[in-house]
């Protein structure tokens, strides 16, 4: 019949005879199966059962099948005693079950990229959002392919895991810089972190106004356009040319303000032409759709991946502006339940792309203390999802002149706290903001240690450079 389904009736017959006639195959085979496997109703029926009889620690033949069978009352639905007989007795020995096996499995993935493509034609035909169809459909095939990677419990016996590791301690023992993730640009945060690695979630988290934005794209200003990184920007709050108008006078060392007032000298349009000809080539993808999801951003970053050949980095500004998935959204999903499920997807995105993914979060506005993990906005998931999380701290911001008079603030001090780092130490690190460039940078060493906030020493001013002249070249 054409339009009959693909499937292998024999093969089936012939791998589930395999199974009852060689134990010692049993535990491979039935891991490996799952009942959507087989095509015909009464090969999942026996299937079903074998799996529950293994599940009890007990051999799998037609006796023990058949006791649990009469248990059940499923023997009709399996094909009768007859019929299962009749499958032990098909195949001299179990030599050929890789190939029965093969065959089922082929079928069965192809089955289920039929059923796909008629569950993205339902939904496109349906769908009043053409990006999110186009979503739905990469999952689709996506989950396909995922069903038939279930991965493995690696065993420690044969040393290869193990020495996997060493060699990884012996590599870096001989290059400090080997496995080093993407660097910052921010020394002492390179320090502690080894540079963000791969498959990392990475928070920054502050209250509106602190420079959280400022900061991601300083990282990803250094990833680029330093070391030459691919790098996907997706903000959700900024339109792409305010994002572009940070980038060029953060990497260009010019005043904002001075350029949208149009007061801009000789130097300063020249330092903005060698950077608007830096960021013409490198490899900066900014998408700012003002709607957007953890399936569409990794949709969009899968296939910036294959016209590249690579990704690097992902920053996202940021999670609160953000919308579950379409599958998991719902009446009765609270806010709270759909930023869970958004964190979520962020971390499972970062190890499939197997790149760090930055993303922004807003924390609670009534704050009289020191940013704490708990202060996360609308959910606590961030913090168990999140590999790394940085707070910024900037004391100026909110204090009124007479308190900057009287105090020891110093304007455009800043403090990033590390407070949570799954694979290394937490720490603080003291920067400085130069908010007329919407610019972080280092502060030197000043004889003290990081651990405590340094706001009472004035940090020196950076150099001023020479004419024409911007950093990274």
């Amino acid at each position: 019949m054409p339009n009959q389904m693909p499937h292998n009736l024999d093969a089936e017959a012939a791998l589930l005879g395999c199974i009852l006639i060689d134990e010692s195959i049993q535990s491979d085979v039935l891991e490996a199966l799952k009942e959507e496997d087989f095509y015909q109703g009464s090969h999942r029926e026996i299937l079903k059962a074998m799996k529950a009889v293994y599940g009890s620690h007990r051999p799998v033949d037609i006796v023990t099948l058949n006791d649990r069978f009469d248990r059940d009352g499923n023997l009709a639905r399996a094909g009768g005693l007859a019929y299962i007989t009749e499958l032990a007795q098909l195949v001299p020995s179990a030599a050929n079950y890789h190939d029965y096996m093969e065959i089922v499995k082929r079928d069965s993935v192809n089955r289920a990229l039929i059923g796909a493509a008629k569950n993205i034609a339902e939904y496109s035909a349906a769908s009043p959002d053409e990006r999110e169809a186009l979503a739905f459909a990469e999952k689709q095939v996506y989950d396909v392919s995922q069903r038939e990677d279930g991965g493995s419990l690696i065993g420690l016996s044969d040393g290869v895991a193990v020495q996997e590791v060493i060699e990884r301690f012996e590599s870096i023992q001989k290059d400090p810089n080997a496995f080093r993730g993407i660097e910052t640009g921010f020394r002492k945060l390179d320090e502690i972190t080894h540079g963000l690695q791969k498959g990392n979630l990475v928070i920054i988290a502050a209250r509106p106004g602190m420079g959280k934005t400022s900061l991601a794209m300083n990282i990803v200003e250094y990833a680029c356009l330093k070391r030459k990184n691919v790098a996907a920007v997706f903000s959700l709050e900024m339109p792409h040319t305010e994002i572009l108008q940070r980038l060029l006078c953060s990497y260009a060392e010019v005043s904002m303000e001075a350029a949208l007032s149009g007061k801009l000298s000789p130097k300063n349009w020249k330092n903005l032409t060698v950077a608007a000809d830096r960021l013409n080539r490198s490899k900066i993808f900014i998408d700012d759709s003002s709607v957007t999801n953890p399936a569409q951003i990794l949709s969009k970053c899968r296939r910036l991946k294959s016209a590249e050949g690579r990704l690097d980095l992902v920053m996202i500004d940021y999670i609160q502006l953000m919308e579950a998935d379409h599958a998991v959204r719902g009446s009765d999903f609270n806010r709270q339940q759909e930023v869970a499920s958004i964190t979520r997807s962020l971390k499972i995105m970062a190890k499939e792309l197997g790149v760090p993914v930055i993303a922004l979060s807003q924390l609670r506005r009534i704050q009289t203390k020191e940013a704490q993990l708990s202060d996360l906005r609308e959910s606590g998931a961030i913090e168990q999802d999140a590999d790394i999380v940085m707070f910024i701290n900037r004391p100026e911001v909110g204090a009124t002149p007479e308190e900057m008079a009287k105090s020891n603030i110093v304007k455009g001090a800043a403090e990033l706290v590390i407070a949570k780092h799954r694979n290394g130490a937490t720490g603080r690190i003291q920067l400085r903001f130069i908010g007329e460039s919407t610019k972080f940078i280092d502060v030197e060493d000043q004889g003290v240690t990081d651990e405590e906030p340094q706001y009472g020493k004035k940090p020196q001013p950076p150099q001023e450079p020479d004419e024409g002249e911007i950093p990274y070249e």
